[in-house]
């Protein structure tokens, strides 16, 4: 008795699944290309062939996706402040750690810390990112503070001014930095903290 196998019809090859960070990622290069307001979760789901619903699988919205981006950039930051924090030895010491190690933080992070620094509080999502930045901005002048006090820093320099100058030159690195270029982060990161504390030194 013969037996006949139905046959199958062959499986249809679909477009690549997305996970979440591939997701967050084609978001963020859209906001940094195009601007936050005026990327559109279509866009988005233009961007990685998919559809909106799809999108949506993962994220409940836009500003979920802009909060996942920002907080990406400013817990690194933060993590850096928390070693700095851990570390023995003077302030100056903990200040220069900090400020190569922000360096690493912009490099692995590029993408992210670029979305951060352009985000200017016109949502609450925003508004929560800008508030964290000066948080850190804060614990930045405070090790500033303490360096002054303990001898090692100019005392002619204002903890909070200095702060804002010393990571505007930090920031700075979103503007031409690319990684890959040709320069070791480490040694950018040596040469960042060089430049700026034989300013600050007494």
């Amino acid at each position: 008795m013969s037996s006949s196998v139905s046959a199958r019809p062959p499986a249809k090859r679909g477009r690549p699944g997305h996970d979440l960070e591939s997701v967050l990622a084609a978001a963020v290069r859209l906001f940094n290309e195009r601007g936050y307001e005026a990327t559109g979760m279509e866009a988005l789901a233009r961007s990685l062939g998919i559809t909106k619903s799809a999108i949506y699988h993962h994220v409940a919205s836009k500003e979920e996706l802009l909060r996942m981006a920002t907080d990406r950039a400013l817990d690194g930051l933060f993590e850096a402040a928390e070693q700095a924090r851990a570390r023995d030895g003077r302030a100056i010491e903990r200040l220069e750690f900090l400020t190569e190690r922000s360096v690493h933080v912009l490099a692995e992070r590029l993408p992210f810390v670029t979305l951060l620094l352009r985000v200017r509080g016109n949502t609450d999502v925003e508004r929560r990112a800008v508030e964290r930045r000066r948080a850190f901005d804060h614990l930045v002048a405070e090790l500033m503070e303490r360096a002054v006090a303990e001898g090692d820093l100019r005392p002619d320099i204002d903890p909070a001014v200095g702060a804002r100058l010393l990571f505007g030159m930090v920031n700075s690195l979103t503007e031409w930095y690319r990684p890959g270029g040709g320069m070791d982060v480490g040694d950018l990161a040596a040469l960042v903290r060089k430049t700026a504390f034989e300013g600050l030194r007494v």
